[in-house]
């Protein structure tokens, strides 16, 4: 195949959700530069999801098309939302994701399936806005994050993942949904997480289902991209072959060094042997 130019080469923007920032997507954008693509850690705000999808929308104008969006857990309703109207987003792929239909919030679509061990872990902390409106930052205890949000995660990564949590405000969960990019026919990609006690997996299902997504199930926790970052690469890789076939097989813009990667850990062959070590 002919080696493709940038304008044709795709960028991947990967964004997080709550109780969490875009480190923890580390292994997942290294072995994506390896591989040669741009691939960009968003910040997301997590102020509420209309405020934080039109943001990640003027961002997405920034990146040069064409775009693979992915998004764990909430980070999957701002790249739904934010990536409505935009030619340049080709797939979305969401790892453990809300899928919430336009005027749907997380709260209602949570509140319809049982089994979620988020609610009794979140502890409030209220603050008031500069409009002088009151709201709360919403935190998950550290003691209940191993097993409500990371349980396959060895405790000692969980317990700094806990410490280094970013809350997400209680008006952004009750927030409802735009338009999502789904139901225009933008196609998906779903990561399941089958052990997870954050969003129960029947509802997965069915937000998959409902958006016509290709679903992988893995017998992970809510952070597949911590416990199984390589079936997350896997699964980005899949729908950029599929949305961007200039990409496929071709040659990056501008060459750069790869290296092989362990299927189990997602780290590049030798740096365990080595001695380097990841956050």
């Amino acid at each position: 195949m002919t080696p493709q130019t940038a304008e044709t080469w795709p960028t991947i923007v990967l964004v997080h959700g709550a109780w969490a920032d875009a480190t923890g997507f580390d292994r997942q954008i290294r072995a994506l530069q390896d591989r040669g693509f741009r691939a960009v850690g968003f910040g997301n705000p997590l102020r509420g999801l209309p405020d934080d999808a039109s943001y990640l929308a003027e961002f997405l104008r920034t990146v040069p098309g064409p775009i693979v969006l992915v998004g764990h857990s909430y980070g999957g309703a701002v790249i739904s939302a934010a990536a409505t109207g935009n030619a340049e987003v080709r797939a979305l792929v969401l790892l453990n994701g809300w899928m919430p239909d336009v005027g749907e919030s997380i709260q209602q679509l949570l509140q319809q399936h049982e089994g979620s061990l988020v609610g009794p872990a979140i502890r409030p902390v209220p603050f008031t806005r500069p409009d002088g409106t009151q709201d709360a930052d919403l935190y998950l205890d550290p003691d209940a994050f191993h097993e409500a949000f990371a349980a396959d995660v060895d405790p000692a990564t969980a317990a700094v993942m806990a410490a280094a949590q970013r809350p997400w405000t209680a008006s952004g969960f009750a927030a409802p949904s735009g338009p999502p990019a789904w139901r225009a026919g933008t196609p998906c990609w779903y990561l399941l997480g089958t052990e997870d006690k954050a969003i129960p997996p029947a509802l997965q299902r069915f937000m998959a289902e409902r958006a016509d997504a290709t679903v992988v199930e893995v017998a992970a926790s809510h952070v597949p991209f911590v416990s199984q970052p390589e079936a997350t690469i896997q699964l980005i890789l899949q729908a950029v072959d599929a949305t961007v076939p200039a990409a496929s097989g071709a040659q990056p813009p501008t060459p750069m060094p790869r290296r092989e990667v362990d299927g189990r850990t997602g780290v590049p062959a030798g740096e365990r042997d080595a001695g380097t070590r990841r956050p």
